[in-house]
């Protein structure tokens, strides 16, 4: 089919940074290379000049008010631990309630359980069949004491898009902080923290085609104004929040990859809402058995995870050689991925379905005839898989 082999196929994962993300960031890789701290000659004051600028840029594409209210940092998994032990620390005195829900990045949950370990009360919400968090179960789970809460906008398997908007609403009657994990969200659907009643939000550069290593923290300053305690000392960089040398280049990289997204980002999904339907819809008529997890239509334009009956997804996997996907999220520990996910699990549909789920990420760089070929990999690999099963049943002793 022309195609270069391997395919890659885990956008969820992370993405290949766009060769104009690259080019805006290589200066500040070796020409501008001062701290932008540093702010008493013109190595540091221009770090810091590209620093701001690009606060502004990333403010600017999420509906932030205010540049300052851009907190930068490694990538959404510190974003997310910053967003939860801030809070439960800042506000200590007012309560000690957290709410999130079952299906939340490991970023979320396992900060979350060192939060119930220390003696806050931390409540997990159910999802419904498709990913979902009914708005009504988070209004019922507020009490007196709830000071956070925590769900995310797409989940990272299944490209679920929850009602944001509406829980942040609840969120803002009840005068609870509300984050939300937006890291598989920005730079792939819009996102505005003012119509979405965001308070804090995290993102990470690598899930949008910019490198790896640089995130970000919005942080509401202003109706309400919301205040976050520390997780990392030494300089009281990031307006106190998060203290260490900021990583100019990637930064700058961030700024452009949300640059890009603005203008790209519309175009893009159309293309890939179209792909992702045309494959299920080959797959559905080619195989039988094959069930889409998450919503089937708030959902991420570029996902699509699909359970295929009878067919173990590590066995399926290791026969596509030839093209990147994968049984879940890549953010897990060695011993979390010998387990089914827990996100197809918590769906309600059994052991089954979760072993058989594989996650396909669609990227800026793949091309139709790709898409082709990997729909006619997967068939073909799933016929091989249920013959050799059905041989064997067949001839037991074989």
């Amino acid at each position: 089919m022309g195609v270069t082999l391997p395919i890659y196929l885990d956008n969820h994962a992370t993405t290949k940074p766009d060769p104009r993300v690259i080019e805006a960031m290589l200066p500040y890789l070796s020409e501008v290379y001062g701290n932008a701290s540093s702010t008493d000659h013109i190595f540091g004051y221009t770090a810091r000049d590209a620093v701001e600028k690009a606060r502004e840029q990333i403010a600017h594409f999420i509906g932030a008010r205010a540049a300052n209210e851009i907190v930068f940092t490694s990538g959404a998994t510190e974003s997310d631990n910053l967003a939860l032990f801030g809070t439960a620390e800042a506000y200590a005195e007012k309560g000690n309630h957290i709410i999130t829900c079952v299906t939340e990045h490991r970023a979320i949950l396992d900060s979350a359980e060192k939060l119930a370990r220390s003696g806050k009360t931390v409540t997990f919400l159910p999802v419904d069949h498709y990913g979902r968090v009914d708005p009504q179960d988070v209004r019922r789970a507020i009490t007196p004491h709830t000071i956070l809460i925590s769900i995310m906008m797409a989940n990272n398997e299944i490209g679920t898009i929850a009602n944001i908007g509406e829980i942040g609403h609840i969120a803002h009657e009840h005068g609870v902080v509300f984050h939300t994990d937006a890291a598989q969200a920005v730079g792939h659907i819009p996102v505005d923290v003012q119509k979405l009643n965001i308070d804090v939000l995290s993102l990470s550069a690598h899930k949008f085609y910019a490198p790896k290593g640089t995130g970000a923290l919005y942080v509401r300053r202003s109706l309400p104004r919301i205040k976050l305690a520390p997780i990392i000392y030494g300089g009281g960089h990031e307006r106190g929040m998060r203290s260490g040398t900021l990583n100019v280049p990637g930064i700058v990289a961030l700024a452009k990859a949300c640059e890009i997204a603005a203008k790209e980002m519309k175009k893009e999904a159309k293309r890939f809402q179209t792909w992702t339907t045309w494959m299920l819809d080959q797959l559905r008529k080619e195989l039988d058995g094959v069930e889409l997890n998450g919503d089937p239509i708030e959902r991420l334009p570029h996902n699509l995870n699909i359970s295929i009956e009878g067919v173990e997804s590590k066995s399926l996997i290791i026969g596509l050689k030839d093209i990147a996907v994968s049984a879940g999220s890549a953010c897990s520990s060695e011993k979390a991925k010998a387990e089914p996910s827990y996100v197809i699990k918590a769906l309600g549909f059994g052991e089954a379905r979760a072993h058989s789920a594989i996650r396909i990420g669609l990227g800026r760089e793949n091309t139709q005839e790709e898409i082709e070929y990997a729909v006619h990999r997967i068939i073909e690999e799933v016929k091989h898989i249920r013959e050799n099963v059905h041989s064997i049943i067949s001839n037991p002793f074989k």
